[in-house]
Protein backbone atom coordinates (compact mmCIF):
# COMPACT_ATOMS: atom_id res chain seq x y z
CA UNK A 1 0.00 0.00 0.00
CA UNK A 2 1.42 3.41 -1.02
CA UNK A 3 2.04 6.05 1.65
CA UNK A 4 -0.17 8.95 0.52
CA UNK A 5 1.07 11.29 3.27
CA UNK A 6 4.50 11.75 1.69
CA UNK A 7 5.34 13.02 -1.79
CA UNK A 8 6.84 10.64 -4.32
CA UNK A 9 10.58 11.37 -4.21
CA UNK A 10 12.89 10.79 -7.16
CA UNK A 11 16.31 9.24 -6.54
CA UNK A 12 17.79 12.17 -8.48
CA UNK A 13 17.88 15.34 -6.33
CA UNK A 14 17.88 17.47 -9.53
CA UNK A 15 14.37 16.19 -10.25
CA UNK A 16 13.05 17.05 -6.79
CA UNK A 17 12.80 20.79 -7.42
CA UNK A 18 9.40 22.05 -8.50
CA UNK A 19 7.81 25.46 -8.99
CA UNK A 20 4.34 26.63 -8.05
CA UNK A 21 2.44 29.87 -7.93
CA UNK A 22 1.58 30.83 -4.35
CA UNK A 23 -2.08 31.38 -5.25
CA UNK A 24 -2.51 27.64 -5.88
CA UNK A 25 -3.43 25.40 -2.96
CA UNK A 26 -0.64 23.91 -0.88
CA UNK A 27 -0.40 20.13 -1.14
CA UNK A 28 1.55 17.48 0.75
CA UNK A 29 3.20 16.61 -2.56
CA UNK A 30 4.84 20.08 -2.56
CA UNK A 31 7.32 18.88 0.04
CA UNK A 32 9.25 21.81 1.46
CA UNK A 33 7.71 25.07 0.21
CA UNK A 34 10.12 27.99 -0.13
CA UNK A 35 9.01 31.48 -1.16
CA UNK A 36 11.61 32.88 -3.58
CA UNK A 37 10.20 36.41 -4.09
CA UNK A 38 11.61 39.62 -2.58
CA UNK A 39 8.16 40.88 -1.60
CA UNK A 40 5.43 39.07 0.31
CA UNK A 41 2.56 38.21 -2.08
CA UNK A 42 -0.63 40.23 -1.73
CA UNK A 43 -3.60 38.61 -0.08
CA UNK A 44 -1.73 35.57 1.25
CA UNK A 45 -1.55 34.84 4.96
CA UNK A 46 1.44 33.06 6.45
CA UNK A 47 -0.84 30.18 7.45
CA UNK A 48 -2.15 29.77 3.91
CA UNK A 49 1.37 29.96 2.43
CA UNK A 50 2.60 26.97 4.46
CA UNK A 51 6.27 27.80 3.92
CA UNK A 52 9.33 26.39 5.59
CA UNK A 53 11.35 29.41 4.49
CA UNK A 54 11.22 32.76 2.73
CA UNK A 55 14.48 33.16 0.83
CA UNK A 56 14.04 36.69 -0.50
CA UNK A 57 17.78 37.03 -1.09
CA UNK A 58 17.72 34.45 -3.86
CA UNK A 59 15.20 36.44 -5.92
CA UNK A 60 16.51 38.66 -8.73
CA UNK A 61 17.81 42.03 -7.60
CA UNK A 62 15.36 44.92 -7.77
CA UNK A 63 17.39 46.46 -10.58
CA UNK A 64 17.34 43.30 -12.66
CA UNK A 65 13.63 42.76 -12.06
CA UNK A 66 12.78 46.32 -13.09
CA UNK A 67 15.06 46.12 -16.14
CA UNK A 68 13.30 42.96 -17.34
CA UNK A 69 9.79 44.31 -16.72
CA UNK A 70 10.55 47.37 -18.87
CA UNK A 71 10.83 45.06 -21.88
CA UNK A 72 9.63 41.46 -21.58
CA UNK A 73 11.43 40.62 -24.83
CA UNK A 74 14.62 40.64 -22.72
CA UNK A 75 13.78 37.16 -21.38
CA UNK A 76 16.95 35.43 -22.64
CA UNK A 77 19.18 38.24 -21.35
CA UNK A 78 17.27 38.25 -18.05
CA UNK A 79 17.97 34.54 -17.59
CA UNK A 80 21.70 35.07 -18.20
CA UNK A 81 21.90 38.02 -15.81
CA UNK A 82 19.92 36.23 -13.13
CA UNK A 83 22.21 33.20 -13.38
CA UNK A 84 25.16 35.55 -12.80
CA UNK A 85 23.46 36.85 -9.66
CA UNK A 86 22.92 33.27 -8.51
CA UNK A 87 26.61 32.50 -9.11
CA UNK A 88 27.35 35.28 -6.62
CA UNK A 89 25.07 33.73 -3.94
CA UNK A 90 26.57 30.27 -3.27
CA UNK A 91 25.37 30.13 0.33
CA UNK A 92 21.70 30.57 -0.61
CA UNK A 93 22.03 28.22 -3.58
CA UNK A 94 23.63 25.63 -1.31
CA UNK A 95 20.85 25.95 1.25
CA UNK A 96 18.13 25.14 -1.28
CA UNK A 97 20.08 22.37 -3.02
CA UNK A 98 20.58 20.88 0.45
CA UNK A 99 16.82 20.73 0.92
CA UNK A 100 16.49 19.00 -2.46
CA UNK A 101 19.00 16.33 -1.44
CA UNK A 102 16.62 15.43 1.40
CA UNK A 103 13.33 15.47 -0.51
CA UNK A 104 10.95 17.44 -2.69
CA UNK A 105 11.30 21.23 -2.73
CA UNK A 106 8.75 23.56 -4.29
CA UNK A 107 9.88 27.05 -5.18
CA UNK A 108 6.93 29.34 -4.53
CA UNK A 109 6.46 32.56 -6.51
CA UNK A 110 3.73 35.14 -7.11
CA UNK A 111 4.34 36.23 -10.73
CA UNK A 112 1.32 36.04 -13.02
CA UNK A 113 3.30 34.67 -15.96
CA UNK A 114 3.71 30.94 -15.37
CA UNK A 115 5.89 30.44 -18.46
CA UNK A 116 8.45 33.20 -17.91
CA UNK A 117 9.38 33.91 -14.32
CA UNK A 118 12.47 33.83 -12.15
CA UNK A 119 11.38 30.70 -10.26
CA UNK A 120 11.70 28.66 -13.47
CA UNK A 121 15.20 30.01 -14.06
CA UNK A 122 16.08 29.26 -10.43
CA UNK A 123 14.73 25.72 -10.67
CA UNK A 124 16.79 25.01 -13.79
CA UNK A 125 19.88 26.59 -12.22
CA UNK A 126 19.55 24.55 -9.02
CA UNK A 127 18.85 21.33 -10.94
CA UNK A 128 21.95 21.88 -13.07
CA UNK A 129 24.05 22.47 -9.95
CA UNK A 130 22.80 19.24 -8.41
CA UNK A 131 23.53 17.29 -11.62
CA UNK A 132 27.03 18.75 -11.78
CA UNK A 133 27.67 17.86 -8.12
CA UNK A 134 26.39 14.33 -8.76
CA UNK A 135 28.97 13.82 -11.50
CA UNK A 136 31.87 15.12 -9.41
Amino acid sequence: MADLSRPNVSDDPAERIRVKRIYRAARVSDGRRILVDRLWPRGISKDRARLIAWERGIAPSDGLRRWYHEDLDRWEAFKDRYRCELDAAPELVGKITGYARDGVVTLIYAAKNEDRNHALVLRDYLSQRLRTEGRA
